[in-house]
């Protein structure tokens, strides 16, 4: 389908750029052409103005029958007297040709029926201005194979041109056309994967639903009371459900929407704390040690609520990823030019090809840890789309079996 998308703006592209050089090229040769044609009028009336104009001042015709002559000497404009009849009374001309040449000339002005125009003899291209003498008429020609050539050579030179160019043009444009489509390709295989995966997570809570509705069935004569662990059952996946639903409305809306959120000025200090403290006993209960350096009246211009989403997520996954006994360090200071906010934890950590892969909506490193820990993987898709929604970026590092490493860089 992408192929088929590329070589269809490839032959637009070319098909385009092709009119474009025709009508140019075209333009060009044109005025060339007028130029060309308007000097040779011009200069066949330069001509005929120094002929003779009487009948005394015309030679008779002496034909030279040297056939060994060149062509290239023969005269680049003569001129033929004739009577009304159009037979030769003579000739005017710096070089003698042959009687036959004379004849073969006069027969093609005179043919045409046209007081000026143009025609090719012995592969010389010549030019012709009939006018009246005396009882006859007066034709001078001019030698135009140059001009001619000019314009011939033109032509071929175009051709090349354009040639060379739409080869040129065609892998130019064969690149960008491969740069434009692989955005478009990537995200069409991303949404692919996501409601692949989409589908996928949504499965299982419907199978155990259903499962779940079958059992309740097949106990009819049972008591509510005595079914309240199915139903909890139910209301638990349909609770994931929910959840995983809003993240991706929410993740949605944040690529789509062109809605902006209402920023203002708050102290991220005062939130990052305000968090610490929602999140104070599930950090003991869990046996993991707390660190943290929060410096003081850092103030940052943005939606407050989404921010302090970012905190919980960055803090609920150290806080799943965490080793028994383990401990979790959160820092927040100024950094450079913006403020630099940065989780740590200690645990299996991730290797370095999943850096890039890990803010990816439904990755997860450790799938079969996902159900027990309740996330979708959509977490951290979710910080980084908040992150960069607020000019900042999101990074991790980590050292495998150590320690994993989260930062969170926002411009002041």
């Amino acid at each position: 389908m992408f192929k088929e998308l590329r070589n269809k703006f490839l032959i637009l592209n070319l098909v385009t750029i092709s009119v474009m050089m025709l009508l140019a090229f075209s333009s060009i040769y044109l005025i060339t052409y007028n130029n060309v044609r308007r000097d040779i009028s011009m200069e066949l009336r330069k001509i005929s103005e120094f002929n003779p104009k009487n009948k005394e001042d015309f030679k008779e015709p002496k034909p030279n029958f040297d056939n060994n002559e060149p062509h290239r000497d023969r005269s680049l404009s003569f001129s033929l007297f004739t009577d009304i009849n159009g037979n030769i009374l003579g000739y005017d001309s710096i070089f003698n040709m042959e009687e036959e040449f004379y004849h073969k000339a006069k027969t093609e002005a005179l043919t045409k029926n046209k007081s000026t125009g143009q025609f090719k003899l012995d592969s010389n291209h010549w030019a012709y201005i009939i006018q009246p003498f005396s009882n006859g008429k007066r034709i001078v020609f001019l030698d135009i194979t140059s001009q001619q050539g000019i314009l011939t050579n033109l032509i071929y030179t175009f051709l090349l041109v354009a040639l060379i160019m739409l080869i040129i043009i065609f892998f130019i444009s064969r690149f960008f056309a491969n740069r434009s489509i692989e955005p478009i390709k990537n995200a069409f295989d991303k949404q692919k994967q996501f409601i692949a995966d989409a589908s996928h997570e949504l499965k299982t809570p419907l199978a155990v639903i259903n499962t779940n509705v079958d059992v309740l069935l097949s106990n009819e004569e049972e008591s509510i009371k005595n079914q309240s662990k199915w139903l909890y059952y139910i209301k638990s996946e349909v609770e994931r459900m929910t959840k995983l639903t809003k993240d991706l409305l929410y993740l949605t809306q944040v690529d789509y929407s062109e809605v902006k959120m209402i920023f203002s000025d708050f102290s991220l200090s005062e939130a990052v704390e305000n968090v610490l403290l929602t999140m104070e006993a599930v950090i003991f209960e869990n046996n993991i040690s707390l660190q943290y350096d929060i410096e003081p009246n850092l103030n940052l211009h943005g939606n407050s609520e989404q921010i302090k989403q970012v905190i919980m997520i960055l803090l609920d996954n150290a806080l799943k990823y965490t080793n028994e006994k383990g401990f979790v360090d959160v820092s927040l200071k100024k950094h450079q030019n913006g403020i630099q906010f940065t989780v740590t934890n200690t645990g299996k950590g991730i290797s370095d090809e999943h850096w890039d892969k890990i803010f990816d909506r439904f990755y997860r490193l450790d799938k079969s840890r996902s159900r027990n820990s309740g996330g979708y993987g959509l977490g951290l898709a979710i910080a980084k789309a908040i992150v960069e929604q607020h000019g900042g970026k999101i990074s991790v590092k980590s050292i495998v079996d150590k320690t994993t490493t989260f930062t969170v860089e926002f411009p002041t």
